[in-house]
């Protein structure tokens, strides 16, 4: 799963910025240098269901 895949999943840029209540600038930069692990935690806890079809996706690719 890669910060793209995340962010999309999520809502996008914009929505993931509103979440954390950062700039989406912040998060733009999440997409090239990968989302810093605080982050990463706070929407893991924040949005669970995202993650959960994310994790079962990220498990058909690697039975494949």
């Amino acid at each position: 799963m890669n910060p793209n895949e995340i962010i999309d999943a999520l809502g996008g840029t914009f929505r993931v910025a509103e979440l954390c209540e950062v700039r989406p600038p912040s998060v733009s930069d999440w997409r090239k240098y990968g989302i810093p692990r605080a982050r990463m935690m706070f929407l893991r806890i924040a949005r669970p269901e995202v993650f959960k079809e994310l994790d079962a996706q990220s498990a058909k690719k690697s039975a494949a």
